[in-house]
């Protein structure tokens, strides 16, 4: 069986892009593992179904994560999308994009070729009473973090530096029986007011080099504890994104398309 894709990356946050009408309506999970393996299918943190539109949006996507589940929204894998789009003909400089948690809006900054900058209105993080200083039971003691909802789940664990097994902790977070659905795990170094240096820990993925929601995250955890200002650099390994707080939080990111062809999957 043949599956056309198209890869992009989102600030080295790499997803597989096919258009839902050329994959097939069964083995989805099974394809999704198989196809982002990095060592005997092509390679990538997620494998994205995208529909051309629908509802007055330009298009929508489905997203599975690189151990087959079916997650609501990535904030990266949403952009690439928008250039996927975009590079197909079928969007121009304002995308939008039905997601698992609901519509989101693009604005294309720039374009260089295959290369694109976009602002992605992120929407407004939920927090339940309590959770923005939460105490999670943890190995023998109890762990501070915070706990919120971008379109997925978060949880923001604030560091003083990176100089621990911090994977491990965030696997041990990811399935925490307080998170019956998982989370995404995001450690935050608060450089100063305008500067946070992030690690990321996804659900169904474990460490990526930068997280569009995971950074959003990061920023609206620190922001509503006071830490930093409306407007951030998120530094993360794969550089820097832009985040502001309006009445909404906006992300600039990048999204660049990298390459094409057929995934032989074997159901």
């Amino acid at each position: 069986m043949r599956i056309p894709f198209t890869k992009a990356h989102g600030a080295k946050n790499d997803f597989l892009l096919t258009w839902e009408a050329q994959a097939p309506a069964a083995h989805l999970s099974a394809i999704a593992e198989a196809i982002c393996d990095r060592h005997s299918g092509v390679g990538a943190d997620g494998w994205l179904l995208v529909r051309q539109g629908e509802n007055g949006a330009h298009g929508g996507i489905r997203l599975f994560n690189p151990d087959g589940g079916e997650v609501e929204i990535s904030g990266n894998g949403t952009r690439c999308a928008a250039a996927f789009l975009i590079n197909g003909g079928h969007a121009q400089d304002a995308v939008h994009i039905a997601t698992g948690a609901g519509v989101k809006h693009l604005q294309l900054r720039s374009r260089d070729g295959k290369r694109f900058v976009f602002e992605m209105d992120m929407g407004l993080p939920q927090v339940a009473d309590g959770d923005l200083h939460y105490s999670l039971a943890l190995g023998e003691g109890y762990t501070p973090v915070a706990i919120l909802d971008v379109g997925n789940p978060q949880c923001a664990v604030f560091v003083d530096h990176f100089d621990f097994d911090w994977r491990t902790m965030g696997r041990a977070i990811e399935w925490h029986a307080h998170f019956p659905k998982r989370t995404n795990v995001s450690f935050i170094k608060v450089l100063d007011r305008k500067t946070l240096d992030v690690r990321f820990f996804e659900r169904g993925a474990g460490e990526t080099f930068s997280s569009g929601t995971g950074s959003t995250g990061a920023f609206a955890a620190a922001r509503l504890r006071g830490l930093v200002d409306d407007q951030v650099t998120v530094k993360t390994p794969a550089g820097p994104l832009e985040l502001n707080w309006k009445e909404s939080i906006f992300l600039v990111g990048p999204a660049e398309l990298i390459a094409e062809g057929d995934f032989l999957f074997q159901p």
